[in-house]
Formats: C-alpha cells, sequence, structure tokens
C-alpha cells in the first residue's frame, strides 16, 4: 500500500538498493530452508534406504505421498497466514504479527535442541518405525512418513511468513528458502548415494548457533510489533537511536537489518528481548551434551499386507490439508472486524459499501470481488488528487489501504488490468482539518521535462566524446600526465549525465564500470572504461597498454551518442533520478569505492550534485503544485552539502580523498548527504505516473 502523500520519519524513508535488500532478507530464509529441508531430508532418505535395503522398493510411493502431504499442509498453512492477517486492522495485524513471531521463536528454538539431541539416533529411531509400519499396512506408512516431515514444512511456513513480514517484501525470503531446499535436496542425495560425508552432529551445531542469532532478531521483531499494536508497553522508550549517525539506507546498515532484525533505533523492551534469549538460549545450546547414540532394536517381522487402489491414499493425503485450508479462509478470511469499512471492487462496480468516512486516520479493507486485477485509489474527485492507492489487487483478495481523512470529497477509483476506469459516487465530509493529498502527473506532464533532459545529453554527450578523444590521443602521444590532467574533466562530464544512466543501457557499464564482482577483479578483461583508464594513470601502466583501453572508451562514448537518441527514456524515471543518483553517490564515491587511484570521488560527488540540481530545475514547477514546501528545503541540504563537498579541493585544484578526512568529517558530510536523500525523498512519490489521472 502507498499513501499519496508520505510522510517524514527521520531516516526510515532512504531506499537502499533493492537488489541488496532482496539478498539480505534472503539469509535467513536459506539458513532455515536448508536446515529444514536438510532435516526432512534426511528423514525421507532414511526411510527411503530402510525399504530399499528390505527389498520393500513397492512401498516407495508411500513415502513420496507422505512427504507430498506435508508439503501440502505447509502450503495451506501458510495462505491460511497471508489471507487471514490482510482483513486485520492495522494494529490486529501487528498483533497477528508479533504473535507468531514469537511462537516462530520457540518453533525454531525447540527444532536446534531437538535436532542436535537427535542428529546420530535419527536414523535408528525411522528405523524402528518403518519396519512397524510395514507390518502396518499402506497407510501407516503414509502418516509415518507424513509425520516425519511434516513438522519441518509447519516450521519453515512459520518462519517465512515471519521473516517476510519483518522484510517487508516476499521475494528475498522465498528465494533464499528456495536455494536453501535445493541446497538441502541435492545435500541429502549425495548422503543417499554415499557421495558425500558430512559430520551431521557439528553442522547441526553450527547452523543452531547462527539461527539462535536470528531467532534473535525475530523476537525482537516481534516484540516491536506488538508494541506498535499496544499489547506491550513502551513503544517510545528507546535504548538507543542512531539513525541520525548512521544512514538506515546504507549497504551495511540494510545488511544486519537483512539478517539480524537490529535497527538503528531499538527500544528498551526490544534489546532486553533480544540480548536476553541471544545470551541465555546461546549458553544453553553449547554447553548441552549430546545424546548417546541408543541401542538399535531387533526389527519386528513383517505382517500381511494390506492392498488399496494405488490412487485413493496420494489423493485423500494431498486432498485434506488443501481443502481445510480453504475452508479456514474461507471462513476467517471473509471476516473484518466491525471498526474496519468493508470497500467493495470490481471492473463493473467500484466502492460499493463506501459511506461518508469519519475524520481521522483510517484503515479501508479493499475487496476485489471482480474477474480482473486492479489498481485502486481514494480520491477527491473534483481534483484527481490521490489520498491512498493499492495496486495489484487480485480477484477474490483484500488489501488494507490507510488514508487519513478531513474536510473534503472522496470518491474510489478502480482502474483494472484491460478495462476501463470506473468511479464511484463522490462523498462529501464536513469535519475534520486540511488533509493533503497528490494531485497525479500523467506523461504529458513530464514530456516537457524529457524533452529538455534528452537534449541536455545529447550536448553532453557530444562533449564528452570530445574530452574523451582528446584522452585518447594524449595516451597514444605518450602524454601520461597530461592524460591525467584530461581525465578528470571528461568523467566529470559523464558523472553530470546521472539521470540517463537507467537508459543507457550496457554502455554504463563499459563506459563507467568497476571491478567490483569481476572474476580477476581490476585484471579482468571487462574492466573497460573510465575507470579502467584511471586504475592504469595512476598505477604506473605504460601508454602502450592504456592504448587500446583509450581507444574502447572512444568507441563506446561514439556508440552511446549515436544510440542514445533511439533509447526508450521512460517520463516515470526522472523523478526516481532525483533521489538515485545522490544515493549511488552515497554508497559508491563518499565510501571511496569507486576510487581506483586518482582520489576525486569528492569531484565525482559535486558532479552528481549538479546533475541532480539540473534535473531538479527542470522538475520543479510539477513539485511546487504538489508540495511546494519540498524543494526549498532541497535546495538548503543541496547548499550544505556542496559547501562540505567543494571544500575538499584545495587552492591549487586537487581533491583531498575521502580516505583521507577525519571519522568525524567523514560523519559530517555522509550525514548531510543522508539529510539531502531524506528531502529528495517524496519527491519520485509525488511526481508518480498514476493511472487514476
Amino acid at each position: 500500500m502507498k499513501l499519496g502523500l508520505p510522510t517524514l520519519s527521520g531516516s526510515w524513508l532512504r531506499f537502499p538498493p533493492k537488489g541488496l535488500m532482496v539478498w539480505d532478507n534472503a539469509f535467513p530464509s536459506f539458513l532455515i530452508g536448508l536446515r529444514e529441508g536438510l532435516e526432512a531430508g534426511l528423514i525421507v532418505s532414511v526411510l527411503v534406504a530402510t525399504l530399499v535395503r528390505s527389498d520393500q522398493r513397492a512401498r516407495l510411493p508411500h513415502v513420496w505421498t507422505g512427504a507430498l502431504a506435508a508439503v501440502a499442509l505447509a502450503m495451506g498453512f501458510g495462505a491460511v497466514l497471508t489471507f487471514t492477517s490482510a482483513n486485520l486492522t492495522g494494529k490486529a495485524q501487528e498483533a497477528f504479527a508479533g504473535t507468531l513471531s514469537l511462537v516462530a521463536v520457540v518453533f525454531v528454538t525447540a527444532m536446534v535442541f531437538w535436532m542436535r539431541r537427535s542428529a546420530r539416533s535419527l536414523s535408528g529411531e525411522l528405523k524402528e518405525k518403518v519396519q512397524a509400519a510395514l507390518s502396518m499396512g499402506a497407510g501407516v506408512l503414509v502418516v509415518t512418513s507424513f509425520l516425519a516431515t511434516g513438522r519441518e514444512g509447519l516450521e519453515t511456513a512459520l518462519f517465512l511468513w515471519t521473516t517476510a513480514q519483518a522484510a517487508g517484501e516476499s521475494v528475498g525470503p522465498l528465494v533464499g528458502a528456495a536455494g536453501g531446499l535445493l541446497l538441502a535436496a541435492g545435500l541429502c542425495w549425495g548422503l543417499y548415494r554415499r557421495v558425500l560425508k558430512i559430520n551431521l552432529t557439528r553442522f547441526f551445531t553450527v547452523t543452531g548457533t547462527v539461527l539462535i542469532v536470528i531467532a534473535a532478531g525475530v523476537l525482537g521483531y516481534g516484540v516491536r510489533d506488538l508494541q506498535a499494536s499496544g499489547l506491550l508497553p513502551g513503544a517510545g522508550s528507546f535504548a538507543f537511536d542512531v539513525s541520525g549517525s548512521i544512514d538506515p539506507g546504507s549497504w551495511y546498515a540494510t545488511l544486519v537489518q537483512g539478517t539480524l532484525n537490529l535497527t538503528p533505533a531499538m527500544t528498551w523492551l526490544q534489546v532486553i528481548a533480544y540480548a536476553g534469549y541471544a545470551a541465555i538460549t546461546m549458553t544453553v545450546f553449547l554447553r548441552r551434551s549430546r545424546s548417546a547414540v541408543p541401542a538399535a532394536r531387533p526389527a519386528p517381522a513383517e505382517g500381511r499386507k494390506r492392498r488399496l487402489p494405488s490412487w485413493t491414499v496420494p489423493v485423500a493425503v494431498v486432498a485434506v490439508p488443501v481443502v481445510a485450508a480453504g475452508a479456514v479462509i474461507a471462513v476467517l478470511g471473509g471476516k473484518t472486524t466491525s471498526d474496519t469499512p468493508v470497500i467493495l471492487v470490481s471492473a463493473q462496480d467500484c466502492g460499493k459499501g463506501f459511506t461518508p468516512p469519519a475524520p481521522g486516520r483510517q484503515t479501508f479493507q479493499v475487496r476485489n470481488t471482480g474477474d480482473r486485477t486492479a489498481e485502486v485509489y481514494l480520491l477527491d474527485p473534483t481534483t484527481n488528487a490521490v489520498y491512498g492507492e493499492v495496486e495489484g489487487v487480485a480477484p477474490g483478495t483484500t488489501r488494507s489501504l490507510v488514508a487519513t481523512i478531513g474536510a473534503g470529497s472522496y470518491a474510489w477509483r478502480c482502474v483494472p488490468n484491460d478495462g476501463s476506469v470506473v468511479t464511484s459516487a463522490s462523498v462529501r465530509v464536513n469535519a475534520g482539518g486540511a488533509v493533503a493529498a497528490v494531485v497525479p502527473v500523467s506523461e504529458r506532464d513530464l514530456a516537457a521535462p524529457l524533452a529538455s533532459y534528452r537534449a541536455y545529453v545529447d550536448k553532453g554527450l557530444a562533449e564528452l566524446a570530445a574530452e574523451t578523444r582528446g584522452l585518447q590521443r594524449d595516451i597514444e602521444a605518450g602524454d601520461l600526465e597530461q592524460a591525467r590532467r584530461d581525465w578528470l574533466p571528461a568523467h566529470l562530464r559523464y558523472a553530470s549525465l546521472g539521470a540517463a544512466y537507467g537508459t543507457f543501457e550496457d554502455f554504463d557499464a563499459k563506459i563507467n564500470g568497476r571491478a567490483a564482482g569481476l572474476a580477476e577483479g581490476v585484471k579482468d578483461a571487462d574492466f573497460t572504461g573510465f575507470h579502467r583508464l584511471e586504475y592504469g594513470l595512476w598505477h604506473g601502466e605504460p601508454a602502450k597498454s592504456l592504448a587500446d583501453v583509450a581507444k574502447r572508451l572512444t568507441d563506446d562514448v561514439d556508440a552511446l551518442r549515436k544510440s542514445f537518441p533511439t533509447q526508450d527514456f521512460q517520463a516515470g524515471d526522472l523523478p526516481l533520478r532525483t533521489h538515485e543518483i545522490l544515493e549511488n553517490t552515497l554508497q559508491h564515491e563518499l565510501t571511496g569505492a569507486a576510487d581506483y587511484g586518482s582520489g576525486s570521488t569528492l569531484a565525482t560527488a559535486q558532479a552528481n550534485l549538479d546533475g541532480t540540481r539540473t534535473l531538479l530545475d527542470l522538475l520543479r514547477p510539477l513539485v511546487d503544485a504538489r508540495n511546494p514546501q519540498v524543494v526549498p528545503a532541497v535546495d538548503l541540504w543541496m547548499k550544505r552539502t556542496a559547501e562540505l563537498v567543494k571544500a575538499a579541493q584545495t587552492d591549487t585544484g586537487e581533491w583531498t580523498p575521502v580516505e583521507a578526512f577525519s571519522p568525524a568529517a567523514r560523519q559530517r558530510l555522509n550525514g548531510t548527504v543522508s539529510q539531502l536523500l531524506e528531502e529528495l525523498a517524496p519527491i519520485p512519490n509525488l511526481l508518480e505516473i498514476r493511472k487514476a489521472s
């Protein structure tokens, strides 16, 4: 759900790189998928091996049926959690998520202790159960397999749901869990085929230690949700708040938050729960002695076999959890609390059930009763100004929309996929104060700024081409001193075109790519462009070895200049770039990660500031019309940032490397840029192209 007008809240509107968020959020789920998958896989492997060695291969389908039923149960459980929680009020959702986080911590804690104790004796116990099941028929073997693996499935579903809630997105946790399960399947196959040897006791000890730390983070998240719901006190009593000095959107903060659920601001109750759980559980876990391997009991003789139709048991055990989950969703998913308005939307009738709402902050349950996915807006029908929106409401699902209601006109607008826009009848609210809403922009509104910026890039590329040819001539003539002087202006020219990076396609990597991620680093053949020349010019490489690099840079710039007029530059990208250019500056230039010897990353930061300012000048009228307070605040912090960056340039024109700054000076610069990013953060949302228009 996205609000029409974002609310500034300290540093929390920073936008970490999406890829980083996904992979950080994937790690806890990868570990739980690997561990739970390995547990379940070992169980299934022992069951299969026992049947094979007992010459009972005909019973193998019963094992797979039980395992499949456990998977169906886990998926049904996950669906129940997802669909029923979506229909709760905001505080009820927080209470629900917080409670399940505590349950997940209990499950994970019990799991790590049980598996460490049982790793040695697991095989013998399961063999006994299989031998007993063989004497009692197919159904008992199915149930044995189901019960042996079902717990792992339920634990995985619960842990995935809680980590997705903590992360605020599902892609990372799902990708991580899938990767962990696939790796676990490969390891189990190797163990079954005896091509791998793993000390399982040590493996479960190590992974258990890591999972205890992760579970402490889940516990802290759960406590935070319960405080937000009002079930626990102390929501405003913070043990620490370092968001002013640590950028929550930086790669390191995102990494810590994504893996450990440690945030720059935590309440006293969160810290006590986190530290107390981690200290006590870790101490007990590491000191706990391993259980001895029980002696194997003689297997009972196989009894008379019962024959059932081959399709009966598989269909029954898989259908039962699926039907049960559907029934629970049907019963609970359709219920909402009495104080939550339910708005029915479809391609034919939008806003059914909408009555004049009470003033103040409201949560609406938007339920799609049609057959098409739709975007749904709460807006002022006279101006099209948006108070709130939910995107991608699928048929048969319910989503929450939170908006602040004040005096004014309100209506619902539905934009179904491949359908006509439908707007409800409007209602009037006479009480309450003024509420800010956003008049959506259209591609037509952004057409003039886009045309102006394209002309700016065309001119910049022409100047860049001339400068790179001059740089090439310097190197071919063997004048490396002049090449070092000419390198920086050419590189800064390119940096000033920041808003077009996403349009440059593969050319950006060729012209300005870094060595990070390349197999051979700075020696990799794919490391080209400005930074490759920078490395060579400031690390004593001869002109002969750099001539080809310089020529390739010139060729790539010429090719980009020729290609750019035909490249697809989306109008909606312009507002995003106002934030992203300096976000990349904070991540790469101000950390020194983009310095390959010249020490000029702050000069690049200055060029990025200039490029952002150029873009802001084009978008200023559209921003001012929607929120006149944004641009003056941006200008103030833009000026302060520029002054700090400019101070790094000496009287002779040389730039001080960022590594030479004192810790206090670097912290001040990073904090100023972070605050500038805060002031820029509303612009992408203010100028988002919405279908409501």
